[in-house]
């Protein structure tokens, strides 16, 4: 199968989860995509992600914001999501032209005011991140932890602690 990208329009998106979504003030659709798997419509706008399921029942609904990160698979045609508030990963096989991955990157790059890792020793880090709630365009703090990283370990409540003082100084909110 060749997989090409062409623009898909917003306006496009399946009656049954256009219908579904109540959109916030100032709140447009970019681009969507089904899932193969479970026909899902995976929809994103300027401030949210959702996902639509095909009885028409919103499954999935968070701003921007509360995105860590995306990767896809080309080879597996499969866009993962992973959550700053480490719930389980988002998943959808998407083998349709869509601009959903690249939309996804650029969204929450723009979510990202400032950010910084913060070394914990022993191959250990934390990410802190001053973002924009993009729908209401107040300012969130982040501390992201690493991989086998708690919060009650030795030293990673003061050193994430300082490296958020330091990014709220940078942005005026100290």
């Amino acid at each position: 199968m060749a997989w090409s990208l062409r623009r898909e329009r917003a306006d496009k998106v399946p009656k049954e989860a256009r219908d579904a979504l109540s959109l916030g003030r100032g709140e447009r659709l970019l681009t969507w995509a089904r899932d193969d798997t479970t026909g899902a419509v995976v929809v994103a706008s300027n401030h949210r992600l959702y996902a639509v399921s095909p009885a028409g029942e919103v499954v999935l609904d968070r701003p921007w914001h509360l995105v860590d990160a995306g990767s896809w698979s080309h080879d597996a045609f499969l866009l993962t999501v992973t959550w700053v508030d480490r719930q389980r990963p988002a998943q959808w096989v998407l083998k349709e032209a869509t601009l959903l991955p690249e939309t996804l990157r650029e969204r929450v790059q723009a979510s990202v005011v400032i950010a910084q890792k913060v070394d914990l020793g022993e191959r250990r880090s934390a990410r802190v991140v001053i973002r924009q709630d993009l729908a209401s365009g107040e300012l969130v703090e982040q501390v992201v932890l690493g991989r086998g990283v708690r919060p009650g370990d030795p030293g990673v409540e003061e050193a994430t602690g300082t490296a958020l003082v330091d990014l709220k100084e940078q942005v005026g909110l100290a």
